[in-house]
């Protein structure tokens, strides 16, 4: 039964409690833990919100014409690629992010699958509970002394690099809106980052320009063995292209957080490659940045509500 108040429509089955607790003023609209295009579309005819926060499936053209009363567009994380923000700016409605709620989140995360390549550790694991014992014949990498390569220096990449340099590594850094970087980030174009790097880190948003950024080209392009780590979006990387890298010896060994299709679905040519490390887009996925997130997106809807 409507309340009458005005709605946030959130994408998701759920909000934190801090976050509801800064929404008193209106009714929120849950469209459940896997919301398709057509539902939002629906919900947003049914409903007319003044605000969406967006946490999974898409917002495209059809459910903003659908939302007559629609002001902002809230995203519960960083990355608005699932938000058509042309058909937002058309129709003059704000879109916005949490940006580095998930940070600590997402950067440990990414150190971890470095970590999980770097020494064998999903491998080894497995290899023990079936009873083997490698260590006359396993060696794992010592990433003291190698470089880490980061594309995209902003709050995850920038806390990812302050982990890479406390443990001795090298840092670069590919990012064409960085300003005022730590003196241990050396900033370098794509081509050095290509060539020099050990280990090879993504951080930047999804954009129309580099899509399929990892590819057949600029992998060939990387020292021989590299790790190649993706905690940002699926389509920066070329899929096929990174599977043909590993299964050559080109890449030594990919941890992966995101991909072109998400949720990945079986079989998927990734699925059985013992040299890469996969999770299912979890990296921001903590209790601390649930509440972060949640708390964000609804802070910045109300500032744009609030004008």
């Amino acid at each position: 039964m409507s309340t009458g108040k005005p709605v946030f429509l959130v994408t998701g089955h759920d909000l934190a409690t801090p976050a509801l607790a800064l929404l008193n003023d209106y009714e929120v609209i849950y469209a459940g833990k896997s919301p398709t295009d057509d539902d939002i579309v629906a919900l947003c005819r049914r409903h007319d919100p003044v605000a969406l926060i967006v946490r999974y499936g898409k917002v495209g053209a059809a459910a903003m014409a659908a939302a007559p009363s629609l002001k902002v567009i809230s995203k519960h994380g960083s990355g608005t690629d699932t938000i058509d923000k042309a058909a937002a700016a058309e129709r003059g409605i704000q879109v916005v992010a949490a940006a580095g709620a998930n940070a600590a989140a997402v950067a440990e995360h990414a150190m971890a699958l470095l970590l999980a390549c770097a020494k064998s550790v999903v491998l080894l694991n497995e290899r023990m509970h079936a009873g083997h014992w490698d260590k006359a014949t396993h060696k794992c990498v010592e990433l003291e002394g190698r470089t880490a390569g980061l594309v995209g220096l902003g709050a995850i990449g920038l806390r990812f690099a302050r982990m890479a340099d406390a443990m001795g590594m090298r840092v670069l850094g590919f990012d064409p809106y960085a300003k005022g970087l730590p003196a241990y980030v050396e900033q370098v174009d794509l081509e050095s980052l290509w060539r020099e790097s050990d280990a090879i880190s993504l951080h930047c948003p999804l954009t129309a320009d580099n899509a399929r950024l990892l590819n057949a080209q600029t992998l060939a392009a990387c020292k021989r063995g590299v790790i190649i780590v993706n905690t940002a979006r699926g389509g920066l990387i070329d899929e096929p292209a990174l599977l043909a890298a590993i299964r050559s010896g080109q890449v030594a060994s990919a941890g992966l957080d995101s991909f072109a299709v998400e949720p990945m679905t079986a079989p998927h040519p990734f699925q059985g490659e013992p040299r890469i490390t996969l999770s299912p887009h979890i990296g921001g996925v903590t209790a601390d940045a649930y509440v972060k997130m949640g708390v964000g997106a609804a802070r910045n809807a109300l500032a744009v509500l609030n004008g």
